[in-house]
């Protein structure tokens, strides 16, 4: 399934997790998650060994069990069997939402980049409960592996749900979602494709408003909207309806019942001939229906 510098799937033997506790060299490298790793449950275990051959994707690794090496290109056909419109899903969790699209729009793939190993399993288990054939799963740093896996302009659309938020001040440099992230977002995203971003914490969704509305290559569609009492400044708006593709995970819901708000944000690729439109230009969200 492929050749030197490009992916395959895991093919032939079964899918064990990393003995837990397994030394691996360290890269000094500010990251935007907090690794979880423990021993998987017998029946995580069993689904990926029977099942984890379809759906995860074997890197090679570079400094880290969640890097990937300089040199390590995924082969988009030959990773799903076809070509279609790919859609990336950064933190899957669960795989709650990945499945959930996979299941409603099979004419579409989905590539998620974990780095949770039981979340991993979990995201398999569901897709085999579901039948669906039209996800992959890598586990690695997006930060890390963006900017070496994919291509300019391979995606269609981004989602970016719930990433960890950092609440502590002195944290929030390990935030996902920055200025130079945005840069490599727009890179890999078609012109006119989406960045599809929520948070349930405030002061996050004011840094990603920020950041769509700063990035040269990007455009809010929604900029102006939809104002906050809450934002630092109120009258400034810039957050989109909740998408209606966008399902109520239990992670959501937890922070409902929490009293946390939550906020939509999308940014849209300009055409790379372009920059940001001048005031008053508008730039049009297609996905009401279904991702763009």
């Amino acid at each position: 399934m492929s050749d030197e510098g490009t992916s395959s799937l895991h093919r032939g033997h079964h899918h064990h997790p990393r003995p837990t506790g397994t030394a691996a060299p360290y890269l000094s490298r500010t990251k935007s998650f907090t690794r979880r790793s423990r021993p998987l449950h017998e029946s995580l275990q069993r689904t990926l060994d029977a099942h984890g051959a379809d759906y995860v994707i074997e890197a090679r690794r570079s400094q880290g069990w969640t890097t990937v090496a300089e040199d390590f290109r995924l082969d988009l056909p030959a990773v799903f069997g076809r070509t279609a419109p790919l859609t990336l899903e950064i933190g899957p969790g669960v795989g709650e939402q990945i499945v959930a699209a996979a299941s409603r729009w099979p004419d579409r793939d989905f590539l998620a980049l974990e780095v949770w190993q039981p979340g991993i399993a979990k995201l398999v288990s569901r897709a085999v409960d579901a039948g669906v054939a039209n996800i992959r799963v890598l586990e690695a740093d997006a930060a890390q592996a963006l900017p070496i896996i994919l291509d300019d302009a391979s995606l269609d659309e981004i989602w970016t749900f719930f990433p960890d938020p950092w609440r502590k001040a002195r944290h929030h440099k390990r935030r996902l979602v920055n200025d130079s992230f945005a840069l490599e977002v727009a890179r890999v995203l078609v012109d006119g494709g989406l960045w599809r971003l929520a948070s349930d914490w405030d002061d996050y969704t004011w840094q990603m408003r920020d950041v769509i509305e700063a990035c040269p290559d990007l455009a809010n569609p929604y900029e102006g909207e939809r104002p906050d009492p809450e934002d630092p400044d109120p009258d400034r708006g810039g957050f989109a309806p909740r998408w209606e593709g966008r399902v109520l995970t239990h992670f959501e819901d937890r922070g409902r019942r929490a009293e946390r708000r939550s906020h939509d944000v999308v940014g849209v690729r300009l055409p790379r001939a372009e920059k940001r439109p001048m005031a008053g230009a508008s730039v049009n969200e297609d996905g009401k229906e279904g991702p763009r």
